[in-house]
């Protein structure tokens, strides 16, 4: 029977969490209810190599018909425009499946309305996809159906899929100059160590001149690359290749997320990053009408960062006692002070929704200029390093040419 990792709110408000055998997952989630337990989260525990190596492609081994976030994104908006239109689910869903870019869209469209055809409800029918549609967005959808205003949920939740990819292209788009800029200084270092460099290796055996201490150091170096270079490489790949399995065990990922956390410059923007995941999922959410308690178990799931899924899951058991959610927030020390600030000020005014919104617009600003500052500092310090490190190495030769002319003389 396969094993499954989960993590819930027990009867007395405790975050709990652990493994359980069953047949499926709703099997888990019908057991944890039985007991009292609010589920959060249900994930299946994968074994052994096979395992391993699914979990490091993220499980997209025989996965079946997944549809990536921009197709999600792209067939969100569609549909909002059907629905706002005036057209009737049915309708809009088979307009999608008409104008779908390829067959793949198609065939889960297809089966989607298929399944609505029978009677059974969008959410469900999405729900049933978990690896194309999230929590989040089959919570949303939900919601919307409930509320009779799922043509304005949607809107809603293309909004925040759009914000979200915009979130991730910032910080991704800043970081690709100096990558690219880092991967150019090391082929240059690599080349005049392992081509530049030995062409003059001869001519100073030849002389027997006296090498500066320098020269000998980069000959040494040069030799250790050209012998042990590709050797190295793999050892590196296969390094991390076991580094990204060890962080699927929840106690490894959980001490590097905290440590990560720590970090000076990449430790705050993480934070930021972070706090505006929250904010932004909690406030559309809350304004779709999710109640806060569900809200977070969704919560949870966005956040990138399993210290922050600890502190959402304590704030889950406060709020769920009374106690409220800013303060716990606010105690985990993770979240930037102005949301815990900005969510406090929510409760107290009932406006927890909006206000969530409004510190998710202004934790995404600090995101963008954050990113930018980085990236302005980066570049530059990679340039000189690459420089001071190139000029290194011609000195190096230029000192032992010198001596090569002064033994002549």
């Amino acid at each position: 029977m396969p094993a499954w990792r989960y993590s819930a709110i027990d009867r007395a408000g405790r975050p709990i969490g652990g493994r359980i055998e069953a047949a499926d997952e709703a099997a888990v989630l019908a057991g944890l209810r039985r007991d009292g337990a609010l589920p959060l989260s249900v994930s299946p525990v994968r074994n052994g190599v096979g395992g391993a190596f699914a979990n490091l492609l993220g499980g997209s081994v025989g996965g079946g018909e997944n549809l990536s976030r921009q197709d999600v994104t792209h067939l969100t908006r569609e549909l909002t425009t059907m629905l706002a239109a005036g057209q009737d689910l049915d309708r809009a869903l088979r307009f999608l499946v008409e104008t779908a870019p390829n067959r793949r869209v198609a065939r889960v469209l297809g089966g989607i309305r298929d399944e609505v055809r029978d009677g059974s409800a969008l959410a469900a029918a999405l729900g049933r996809r978990p690896r194309t549609f999230s929590r989040l967005y089959v919570g949303l959808v939900k919601a919307g159906e409930a509320g009779g205003s799922l043509a304005q949920t949607l809107e809603r939740l293309a909004d925040l899929m759009e914000r979200e990819r915009s979130l991730a292209e910032t910080v991704q788009s800043a970081l690709i100059y100096p990558a690219l800029l880092t991967l150019a200084a090391i082929g240059a270092v690599t080349l005049l160590l392992t081509q530049v460099l030995p062409q003059f290796v001869p001519l100073f055996e030849q002389n027997g001149a006296a090498l500066p201490a320098s020269t000998q150091f980069l000959i040494a170096a040069g030799d250790a690359v050209s012998r042990y270079g590709l050797v190295t490489l793999a050892a590196l790949a296969a390094l991390f290749v076991l580094a990204r399995a060890a962080l699927r065990e929840p106690g490894v990922r959980l001490a590097f997320d905290r440590l990560k956390l720590r970090i000076p410059v990449i430790g705050g923007l993480a934070r930021e990053i972070m706090a505006a995941r929250l904010a932004r999922t909690l406030g559309s959410l809350l304004q779709n009408r999710v109640s806060l308690i569900p809200a977070l178990g969704i919560v949870r799931d966005v956040l990138g960062n399993e210290a922050g899924v600890r502190a959402v899951d304590l704030a889950t058991s406060s709020a769920s006692g009374g106690a409220g959610l800013s303060g716990a927030l606010g105690a985990s020390g993770l979240f930037p002070p102005r949301l815990v600030h900005l969510l406090r000020l929510g409760e107290e005014t009932a406006q927890l929704g909006p206000m969530a919104l409004r510190a998710a617009a202004i934790h995404e600003e600090s995101v963008r200029i954050s990113t930018q500052r980085l990236v302005a500092l980066l570049t530059p310090a990679i340039t000189i390093a690459m420089g001071a490190v190139i000029a290194g190495i011609v000195s190096s030769l230029l000192l032992a040419m010198l001596s090569l002319n002064d033994l002549a003389q």
